[in-house]
C-alpha cells in the first residue's frame, strides 16, 4: 500500500484514473463543479460501501483521527460546489477542497502513481486506495461541523444538484442580494452558485448571449430566464461530456476536421484573438475579478 511517508515508492508505478488535470496550457483553472462530481463519482466506485482498511493523512492534527476511521465504512460520497465530502458510517466526514493544484488519483492495490506531488490524504481498501495529492484544505467534520464550516456554511445551491432548476436561478438573479452585481464578478461568486468557476463563466455568459459587465437589474425578463437556463444546461453538459461545452453537432465537425480537444472544448474560454463559431468576430480575453474571462464582442453585445 502507498504511504505517506514512503516517497520513493509513490513515484514506482502509473495511475490508473487521475483527475483534475485542468487545461494544460493554463496557469489559473482549478477543477469546477463537474470536474469535482465526477472524480466523486469514480473514487465512490472503489470506495462507496467499503470498509476502510487504512487511512493516512499527512497533517498532523488530523492524525488522531486515522484510529476513528480504521475500518469503517464509507456510506457515501458528496459534492458541494469545489468541495468534497467522504461520509463514514459513525458520523464523521472528511472534507476536503482541492484549490488550484490539489488532484485525486485512484489506483488499484500496489499501482502507485508517479508523481513528484505530495501526498495528503491516503484512503486503501483490500483492493483500491483514493490518494489525494497537493490539496491543503483537508478537515474531519462531524454533521455540527459540516453545518458551521465557513466554507460551506456560505456556498450557494450546487450547481449540479438535482433539485436545483433554472426557475431557481432566475431568482436568485434577480434577488437583492445579487441583481446589482455584473455577471462577470457574480459568476464566480460561491454564495450565488456553488461549482462554477473560470471556464464555465464565460461559457455559460456567451450561451446566453450576455454581456459579462451586465447586472441583473439591467437585463430583461427574457435575458435573466435564458441565463438561468444556459447555467444549468453548459453546467450538466459539463459534467456529462468532461468539460466539453462546445455544442455536441460542432465538436463533431471539428474532430473531422482533425482538430484537437483543446481546440474544440470551448465556445470562448482559451480562445482568445480567434474566430467566433457563431459569428466570426475575434474572441476577446479579459480580466475580470481577478480572474481571465473570454467573451464574444457581436454575440455578447
Amino acid at each position: 500500500m502507498p504511504s505517506i511517508n514512503n516517497r520513493a515508492a509513490l513515484q514506482s508505478s502509473q495511475s490508473r484514473w487521475a483527475f483534475f488535470r485542468g487545461n494544460p496550457n493554463s496557469k489559473d483553472t482549478m477543477p469546477e463543479g463537474p470536474e469535482i462530481r465526477r472524480a466523486a463519482d469514480k473514487i465512490a466506485k472503489v470506495l462507496e460501501g467499503k470498509a476502510v482498511d487504512r487511512i493516512e493523512f499527512a497533517f498532523a492534527h488530523l492524525k488522531p483521527f486515522e484510529a476513528q476511521l480504521q475500518s469503517r465504512e464509507v456510506i457515501g460520497l458528496e459534492t458541494r460546489g469545489k468541495a468534497l465530502l467522504t461520509h463514514f458510517d459513525n458520523g464523521l466526514s472528511i472534507y476536503s477542497h482541492n484549490q488550484l493544484y490539489g488532484r485525486w488519483y485512484v489506483v488499484k492495490q500496489g499501482n502507485i502513481p508517479s508523481t513528484n506531488r505530495s501526498l495528503r490524504l491516503a484512503l486503501h481498501t483490500a483492493t483500491h486506495s483514493a490518494l489525494l495529492y497537493s490539496a491543503s484544505e483537508i478537515d474531519v467534520l462531524d454533521a455540527d461541523g459540516i453545518a458551521q464550516h465557513p466554507f460551506l456554511a456560505k456556498i450557494g445551491p450546487d450547481i449540479l444538484s438535482p433539485n436545483l432548476t433554472w426557475r431557481e436561478i432566475a431568482t436568485r438573479l434577480a434577488s437583492a442580494k445579487f441583481r446589482k452585481r455584473s455577471v462577470g464578478i457574480l459568476y464566480l461568486d460561491q454564495a450565488f452558485l456553488a461549482g462554477v468557476g473560470n471556464y464555465l463563466r464565460s461559457e455559460i455568459l456567451f450561451a446566453a448571449n450576455i454581456n459579462p459587465r451586465a447586472r441583473p437589474c439591467d437585463l430583461e425578463t427574457k435575458q435573466i430566464n435564458d441565463l438561468a437556463r444556459s447555467t444549468l444546461k453548459i453546467s450538466q453538459q459539463a459534467y456529462a461530456t468532461g468539460g466539453i461545452t462546445n455544442a455536441p453537432s460542432l465538436v463533431e465537425k471539428l474532430k473531422r476536421q482533425g482538430l484537437r480537444r483543446g481546440q474544440y472544448r470551448h465556445t470562448v474560454f482559451a480562445r482568445e484573438n480567434q474566430a467566433c463559431f457563431t459569428c466570426g468576430e475575434t474572441i476577446v480575453k479579459e480580466s475580470i475579478s481577478s480572474r481571465r474571462l473570454y467573451w464574444c464582442p457581436l454575440c455578447q453585445y
